[in-house]
């Protein structure tokens, strides 16, 4: 099974890690390699994550307080965003 973004998904990523990164060099990459996990764990085991809505999951991240947003898909999981937890909780549900 593999993984795609949803293109809002995909740029919201590439800015926390620029965020990060900003922050502190080498904080972007342990952001990816969290979140990376995140997308991990949630291809193996895409129907154990938390139930938000409807067909969508939410697999957090463990050191940032982020989650991925996903729904399956024939092709495998669908990034609908890398969501950070202590924001706007309903902003990606357009990318549906």
């Amino acid at each position: 099974m593999s993984h795609f973004f949803h293109p809002e998904a995909e740029v919201e990523f590439l800015e926390a890690i620029d965020y990060y990164e900003r922050r502190e060099e080498g904080l972007g990459i342990d952001f990816v390699v969290e979140v990376q996990s995140a997308i991990d764990r949630a291809v193996q085991n895409p129907r154990v994550w938390t139930v938000l809505e409807d067909d969508v999951r939410r697999c957090q991240t463990k050191r940032f307080p982020y989650g991925v947003l996903y729904s399956e898909d024939p092709d495998g999981v669908f990034g609908l965003a890398v969501m950070h937890l202590h924001r706007a909780p309903d902003y990606w549900k357009h990318r549906r």
